[in-house]
């Protein structure tokens, strides 16, 4: 009897180890899949878009008068001194050419200058006679008025005489300086344009133009000589450690940060990160055409440096960089790569591995940014979540770890 119950167990044994070889080679392979931990840590959901740098406060250099602007005597990228430099010199226009009719109006109109001037000479030589007889005459009556025989009456009309005379004397002589003038006006018009090159480098005849602040040349709008008006820029000027970071945002974007957020500068062209805090969000929106040809509504922020200039001395004016505004942080935030998420319906689901078993268990996520995501509920720290799950995985899928094959 013990020989037959020990056969029998025997049996039963190698009956269950045939029945586990059926079962293991017809069992399906496990999936090989990569799988990541739900850690608890630092977190970050930022606003990403592309900024540009600007001076804060350009100078612009206009033209105060009409004139004749001399080669620029500064370029770009020079470092100019505030009342010091001079960054552009005006001088006055050359005269315009004269047609022939214009010609023979301005010669015509010297020779009435001329003819005006003769008399007043002719006005000036009779007031001088006229002075002469008065003073004569004056001189008459004042002797004998000593001698008793004129009365006082006829020396006071003697004397008025005299200061009358001289009186037209002056006016004479003025109306003579007036018709001087007018001959010097009339002969001014007939002045051709100088030749090439013989301009005169006289500093009383120019305006020299010095900078308005201690900086850099930003843009020089023409370096050759030419004609401006009043008003025409010349030059732009700024201080290159004076930068701060503009940014068009979508207007979706910029309603979920407010002044004061964090960001970060990258991809600026320099090593590291660079640190920018925003300042202001401009509440007018415009619309832009993006490049593939949608219209988007755009606001404009503005952006401060928190890195000292001499971390970002490189930077200049106009400079691209790539900006990563903070909208939501956590210090201790239970965390999980966004590419473990997946649709179950309305909710968001994950896979979890666990004794080498896919589990698909739904989550309640929170902030979501481009590689984590907050878990809300529904997992636990420790736990691991297949990454990337392919149509192979499934609950109740086996699984195994692709870096353990």
């Amino acid at each position: 009897m013990a020989l037959n119950a020990r056969t029998a167990g025997a049996g039963l044994l190698a009956l269950a180890a045939v029945a586990g070889l059926v079962w293991m080679l017809m069992a399906p392979e496990p999936v090989p899949v990569d799988t990541a931990a739900v850690s608890r840590g630092p977190m970050e959901v930022t606003v990403n878009a592309d900024g540009t740098t600007r001076i804060r406060e350009v100078y612009e250099v206009s033209a105060p008068v009409g004139g004749r602007a001399l080669r620029s005597p500064v370029k770009v990228g020079d470092a100019v001194t505030a009342n010091d430099t001079v960054v552009a010199v005006v001088r006055p226009g050359a005269p315009a050419f004269l047609d022939l009719r214009s010609r023979g109006q301005a010669e015509a109109a010297v020779k009435e200058a001329e003819a005006a001037l003769a008399l007043a000479e002719t006005e000036i030589a009779r007031a001088e006679a006229d002075r002469r007889y008065a003073e004569t005459q004056l001189d008459r009556i004042e002797g004998l008025f000593a001698r008793g025989t004129a009365p006082a009456r006829q020396l006071e009309d003697a004397q008025l005489a005299v200061e009358m005379a001289e009186a037209q004397l002056a006016a004479a002589r003025a109306a003579r300086d007036m018709r001087q003038s007018e001959l010097d006006r009339q002969r001014a018009m007939l002045i051709e344009p100088s030749a090439p090159g013989g301009e005169t480098e006289d500093a009383a005849c120019c305006i020299r133009l010095t900078a308005p602040v201690t900086g850099h040349v930003l843009d020089v709008v023409n370096e050759s000589a030419r004609m401006v008006q009043s008003g025409t820029p010349l030059l732009t000027l700024g201080r290159l450690d004076d930068l701060e970071i503009t940014a068009d945002l979508l207007s979706t974007d910029a309603v979920r940060i407010a002044p004061g957020a964090r960001a970060y500068v990258e991809r600026w062209g320099g090593e590291g990160v660079l640190e920018a805090e925003l300042r202001e969000i401009e509440p007018a929106a415009f619309t832009k055409v993006s490049a593939l040809g949608i219209e988007e509504q755009r606001v404009r922020v503005v952006l401060d440096f928190r890195t000292p200039p001499a971390a970002r001395a490189t930077l200049g004016h106009g400079y691209r960089v790539y900006l990563r505004i903070v909208e939501w942080q956590s210090p201790d935030a239970l965390r999980l790569p966004i590419s473990a998420l997946f649709r179950s319906g309305a909710d968001w689901a994950v896979f979890v591995a666990r004794d080498g078993v896919a589990e698909r268990r739904v989550v309640r996520i929170g902030k979501r940014n481009s590689d984590m995501a907050e878990v809300l509920d529904g997992l636990a720290p420790g736990e691991r979540v297949v990454t990337h799950p392919g149509e192979r995985v499934a609950d109740g899928v086996r699984v195994i770890e692709r870096a353990d094959l």
